[in-house]
């Protein structure tokens, strides 16, 4: 089935619009000149958002309510999923999307939930939509940058990931996440998805100022599902420093507080991504403000380029997959973070016009068909 094409104005349903993320997605829309629905489970919340932002549309739904879920999809362009924990929501919301024919989108961190969206690649190309998961600060951030060090590499011997926090105040949703998955964390190892070892290795990491050196741990999320999806890669690991990880282990951690006009948290974030081949390192950084806040500008642009077209044919693709990842970073930063790719070359506005995709995603775009 081709690709289906909605009309400028068609709204998007943000499900988890009253969460922490979820609020940040519904004003990036807006700033955008895009029309969010907003839909959630609490009908308290709900009410009390309306109120905020009169003129929205609103909708209550439960995930096990099918009714009420087609209800809230029906004419929208697309559903983003904010509301975790994922393993939870990610499959009732995308069936709603798979009926309704809209594109979905969601923020999982989860590796299930992010390879049970990728499983669905079948359905989506039969319903003519695009679905995109872990589209956020852990999932689809560091798939890009992966994806954009690489460049014309054809392979890695190893992709490694380090995210560095000066702090983590998590909110509730992701305590709760956390306590919901249990799961198997994956690596790649061998060019082949692994458990994560046990005992979990550890190691120094050299980041960026001002965090410097840090201890790390070796912490796996969404990311390695999107990248083994489509990078060829010996190994694929991923880590995170300790001082963030004791905050979200202390119950009495604080919630975060917003400290800017834009309601941005103090919370500073480093992601730095290394590519290895032949003993050849390309690397990829990026250093901004509150890992919530920042997913926002990530989903909305990946929202935005699949209705403008940049995505050609339907299915389940992690973001690195199918967009210019060094393009589409470079859109964001300043503005949202600060980016650093070491020997990757800046296409020009009128060569990104003209060609949005690389040479490697045309390829796989062709291959997927």
């Amino acid at each position: 089935m081709a690709l289906r094409n909605f009309t400028t104005d068609a709204p998007v349903l943000v499900y988890g619009a009253t969460g922490h993320t979820g609020r940040f997605i519904v004003a990036e829309l807006l700033r955008r000149g895009r029309t969010p629905v907003l839909c959630g489970r609490d009908v308290v919340r709900l009410a009390e958002m309306a109120r905020e932002f009169p003129g929205l549309t609103c909708h209550v739904a439960s995930i096990d309510d099918a009714d009420a879920l087609d209800k809230a999809c029906r004419g929208a362009a697309a559903v983003i999923n904010a509301a975790g924990p994922f393993l939870d929501t990610a499959q009732p919301l995308l069936d709603a999307a798979l009926r309704n024919g809209a594109h979905y989108f969601d923020t999982s961190a989860e590796q299930g939930a992010a390879v049970h969206v990728f499983e669905q690649d079948a359905r989506a190309k039969a319903a003519g939509i695009v679905a995109i998961p872990s589209v956020a600060f852990y999932g689809a951030f560091a798939d890009l940058l992966a994806t954009a060090a690489m460049g014309d590499w054809e392979r890695a011997d190893a992709i490694d990931i380090a995210v560095g926090l000066d702090g983590w105040h998590p909110t509730r949703g992701t305590r709760i996440t956390g306590e919901r998955n249990r799961a198997v964390r994956w690596i790649v190892e061998g060019g082949e998805l692994r458990p994560l070892p046990d005992p979990v290795p550890t190691r120094e990491w050299e980041f960026p100022a001002p965090l410097g050196p840090q201890d790390t741990v070796m912490l796996t999320l969404s990311e390695i599902v999107s990248i083994a999806r489509h990078l060829r890669s010996s190994k694929v690991h991923s880590y995170m420093n300790l001082a963030p990880l004791r905050d979200l282990r202390d119950p009495s951690t604080p919630q975060p507080v917003a400290a800017d006009d834009r309601g941005r948290s103090s919370q500073q974030f480093v992601l730095d991504v290394r590519v290895q081949r032949d003993g050849l390192t390309r690397r990829a950084v990026a250093q901004g403000r509150d890992i919530y806040a920042v997913t926002a500008p990530l989903i909305v642009e990946a929202l935005d380029r699949v209705l403008a077209g940049e995505v050609r044919h339907p299915g389940a693709w992690a973001a690195g997959e199918v967009f210019d990842a060094a393009q589409f970073l470079r859109t964001l930063a300043q503005e949202h973070f600060d980016l650093t790719l070491d020997g990757v070359e800046s296409p020009t506005i009128e060569e990104a016009a003209e060609a949005p995709w690389s040479g490697r995603h045309k390829r796989m775009q062709r291959e997927r068909r």
